[in-house]
């Protein structure tokens, strides 16, 4: 399916399972540790500078962001995790809604953002775990990749695939929201999924 990602528009925050959309629209999630740079991907992939907030501390989105996509499907912006300077009860607050969202059947791709500089943490090992749950097709972009040697990519790319336990139909795509590689493959998992 041919999608414009320069047609995006904001329509709601979910604070609350009742807040979840549930018009039939694909939904591609959007995961990644705080400070990884998933609102930078997000504004790479529809070319838009502060169109995800990005903020200057990590853990800003406390919220599911939904954002319709040319009509065709949402992106929806998950809370960050693993940030520690946020309150236990705001941390579990998160929890529980991301887990409500993961259990809501409403998921059709997802897509998790890693730093590609670093060995993926047991949170992200958590997060992949439960994508693949979901039973969704998973797509992992590996970003920050402007910030490593041409020599690091490949080793640093087989190691995010074994430590997430990535399988032969999960996709790994460097990326650098920075420099905008790889933002091509990434709107074509996109596309492929709708």
């Amino acid at each position: 399916m041919d999608v414009n990602f320069n047609k995006v528009e904001f329509i709601r925050s979910a604070v609350s399972p009742r807040d979840f959309l549930r018009d039939g629209l694909p939904q591609l999630a959007f995961a990644g540790r705080s400070n990884v740079g998933k609102s930078s991907v997000i504004n790479r992939l529809v070319n838009r500078k502060n169109f995800a907030r990005v903020g200057a501390s990590p853990g800003k989105t406390s919220q599911i962001n939904y954002f319709r996509l040319d009509g065709a499907a949402y992106l929806v912006d998950l809370p960050g995790y693993g940030y520690a300077k946020v309150s236990k009860a705001e941390r579990d607050r998160w929890g529980r809604l991301m887990e409500a969202y993961f259990a809501s059947g409403l998921i059709s791709l997802g897509v998790m953002i890693v730093d590609a500089r670093h060995k993926p943490t047991a949170d992200d090992v958590t997060m992949a775990s439960w994508f693949r749950d979901t039973g969704c097709p998973l797509v992992v972009a590996a970003n920050k990749l402007d910030k490593l040697k041409k020599s690091e990519i490949d080793p640093n790319l087989a190691l995010i695939r074994q430590t997430l336990s990535l399988g032969e139909g999960d996709l790994l795509l460097p990326f650098s929201a920075e420099k905008g590689v790889g933002r091509e493959d990434l709107i074509g998992a996109l596309c492929a999924s709708l």
